[in-house]
């Protein structure tokens, strides 16, 4: 019998969490599949835990995987898929913001042909605060536009994964995990699926401005090599306005106009000013990759499980 397994991440959602299984169980399938649950408890520190040993307890379909601590969205996304031997994986958040009812239309397309089946997010003005949906718009286009992937806007962590996708996904060993430009990485067939986005069930989101802002680092520098270019194309911005000033000074000079000159005052603070610039942007990104190979090399797990 053909076999779907749902990966379901959670932190700190006991308040909508037994209404989000009765919806996911509810979505109707087709009677030759057999569904199962995988729950990854990603160090919750209210009642999820407990709630979701009661679940399996009833239920031999749900498996739980606790996470020894909190180890982010992405890394309880890994133990999910690591442990998943389904013929179909779907990944969606425990929030009810992923609409279940979308279900049966993936695995339409999935019988169509296609290994991924990706919602896309489809956001009105009513959805989330402006400054939220401009970051997330600028971020998609720039990711898109310098990295090695093509990113298209509003792409969630709710999609469709076949068995061999799951597998070539497990075959990527980076620490950084970044599954929504990994999935695209490996190239297999891919839909996508718009959808708009349902309210919480309860609860607030998870993703804080830290975590967002470490989800797009991960996304920029694990793709792409192109801010290590920054310096450069600064080096060729510096000698432009470099050739510039040397033009106007000598325009200046030999037109007889020397007592409009400082001697020293404008060269001086330009080269200072743009020279330091260029120093600290690429110290910065330097100092980026290099802790991201910090990491990588010491080989730590992406997440450990405690039971």
């Amino acid at each position: 019998m053909p076999t779907i397994d749902f990966v379901i991440p959670l932190y700190n959602e006991q308040a909508g969490l037994i209404r989000f299984h009765e919806m996911l169980d509810g979505t109707s399938l087709p009677s030759d599949i057999e569904r199962r649950y995988i729950y990854v408890n990603d160090g919750s520190d209210d009642q999820t835990p407990a709630l979701l040993d009661e679940l399996a307890a009833k239920d031999s379909r749900i498996s739980v995987i606790h996470l020894s601590r909190n180890f982010g969205h992405q890394a309880a996304l890994s133990a999910g898929i690591d442990a998943a031997s389904s013929d179909t994986v779907i990944t969606l958040d425990g929030d009810g913001q992923h609409p279940p009812s979308l279900i049966p239309e993936m695995l339409r397309l999935r019988n169509a042909g296609y290994d991924i089946v990706q919602a896309q997010r489809i956001d009105d003005v009513r959805s989330g605060p402006f400054l939220k949906r401009l970051t997330s718009h600028l971020f998609y286009g720039l990711a898109s536009f310098i990295g090695e992937v093509n990113l298209a806007p509003g792409t969630s962590d709710f999609r469709l994964l076949s068995r061999r996708a799951v597998d070539a996904l497990k075959r990527l060993p980076e620490y950084h995990r970044f599954f929504r430009g990994m999935v695209v990485w490996i190239g297999f067939p891919t839909v996508m699926l718009p959808y708009k986005p349902s309210p919480r069930l309860a609860g607030k989101p998870k993703y804080s401005l830290k975590r967002m802002l470490i989800l797009a680092t991960d996304g920029f520098f694990s793709f792409s090599l192109v801010p290590l270019w920054i310096g450069l194309l600064l080096g060729i911005v510096f000698i432009a306005l470099a050739s510039f000033e040397l033009a106007y000074t000598s325009y200046v000079w030999l037109g007889g106009h020397r007592e409009q000159l400082v001697p020293g005052w404008t060269s001086l603070v330009l080269i200072l000013t743009i020279s330091s610039a260029i120093t600290m942007i690429l110290q910065g990104i330097l100092g980026i990759y290099i802790g991201m190979i910090f990491k990588e090399v010491k080989r730590r797990p992406v997440y450990l499980v405690k039971k």
